[in-house]
């Protein structure tokens, strides 16, 4: 890969294959890998959500909104809203469900391993 620049908000992206026991009908993922990590271990990524909820969200993670407003809550009752603009971290070892309240494009980094 060479470095490169690119409009998150313009980006053209690929439906994500998320078991749908996960997600409330109807809601739909995309999202456009920008860079990973040789060894698989750490993903950057556009990714967008329309409104519903994905569950059993494994932390690891963080992103900033780029448009839209989504609402994460975790399983000990804290919960956080944001909207465009906001960063979120999801520490590893936390486990959420994400529910985007309108559609939700994020600029996000993880780790897969």
């Amino acid at each position: 890969m060479t470095s490169d620049s690119f409009k998150a908000a313009d980006m053209q992206l690929q439906v994500f294959p998320t078991a749908p026991e996960r997600l409330t009908p109807g809601t739909e993922i995309k999202a456009a890998q920008l860079w990973s990590r040789e060894d698989g271990g750490e993903v950057v990524a556009v990714w967008e959500m329309t409104p519903g909820t994905l569950t059993d969200v494994q932390g690891n993670e963080a992103f900033v909104i780029l448009s839209g407003r989504a609402r994460i809550d975790f399983p000990d009752g804290r919960s956080f809203e944001a909207g465009s603009g906001e960063a979120i971290v999801i520490a590893p070892g936390d486990v959420c469900s994400f529910t985007a309240l309108e559609t939700v494009r994020k600029f996000v980094t993880l780790r897969t391993s």
